[in-house]
């Protein structure tokens, strides 16, 4: 298995794409960077066939983190980088969320918030209603977990015994204004989950915990993240840079950060 590309130059082109765009979600872009390369490191999948019969499934149920997907799915080569320079234009094919009539790439359209994990669940069932070793992988956010439709998925989930489905938790405390979900690593081993709880910006530590196995039960994976990872700028006033793309003085500040 080829080397995982660097966090860094992904979220340089995170950076680069969303100047040139004017478009772009940088802070949560950046959380889950190393929870994408990571499940992509443990699925079985194919940049150059992305509709392959055997793939694995992954979806961001997050769908406003589709800037840091699609920079993750061009360094794991499933396209020319450039490309997602187009990202939010009109007449582009990468769109503000993914869309799988567009994006051969993508599993599940997502922009709603809430879906993609209850679609997942119904993947992973019928996976195991035909016998297969597909996985399906779901990652969603901390904030769309206020939604009851998360929490009635990961019920059937447990329900059905479907250990061939993961849940990757961003828990990068996005809702501190509002409802926050406290404990959750608590909370999804109550609901009967197989829960790891690790370093989000870690990729020993996510490869490992996606690399355990235990039968009859769903895994989380509670990845303690920072919205606005590797440049401090974005940490320090993660509100304001929520929807904003920078401009050329901002561009190059924050990538001097990403490189200090």
């Amino acid at each position: 298995m080829p080397p995982l590309p660097d966090p860094k130059e992904i979220r340089k082109n995170i950076l680069q794409c969303s100047y040139k765009s004017g478009h772009g979600h940088i802070p949560t872009s950046f959380s889950i960077v190393e929870m994408v390369l990571a499940s992509y490191g443990a699925m079985n999948h194919d940049p150059k066939n992305p509709k392959y019969p055997d793939r694995d499934l992954f979806i961001l149920s997050k769908g406003h983190a589709a800037l840091g997907y699609y920079c993750c799915l061009a360094e794991l080569g499933y396209f020319d980088p450039r490309l997602v320079e187009s990202f939010g234009g009109a007449g582009t094919i990468f769109g503000c969320h993914p869309d799988r009539v567009k994006q051969p790439w993508i599993e599940v359209s997502c922009g709603s918030l809430g879906h993609g994990i209850g679609v997942g669940a119904g993947m992973a069932l019928a996976q195991k209603i035909n016998q297969s070793n597909r996985q399906v992988y779901c990652l969603v956010g901390d904030g769309e977990s206020n939604e009851g439709t998360v929490w009635e998925a990961v019920m059937v989930a447990v329900d059905q015994k479907l250990d061939n489905f993961t849940i990757l938790y961003d828990n990068n405390q996005s809702q501190t204004r509002c409802l926050q979900i406290r404990k959750p690593t608590e909370i999804y081993t109550a609901f009967g989950c197989d829960v790891h709880e690790v370093n989000g910006h870690d990729l020993g530590e996510l490869q490992e915990a996606l690399s355990s196995s235990v039968s009859g039960r769903p895994k989380c994976i509670v990845a303690n993240t920072i919205k606005g990872y590797g440049c401090q700028s974005l940490v320090d006033e993660v509100f304001a840079w929520h929807r904003r793309s920078p401009n050329e003085n901002e561009l190059h500040q924050l990538l001097e950060e990403l490189n200090a």
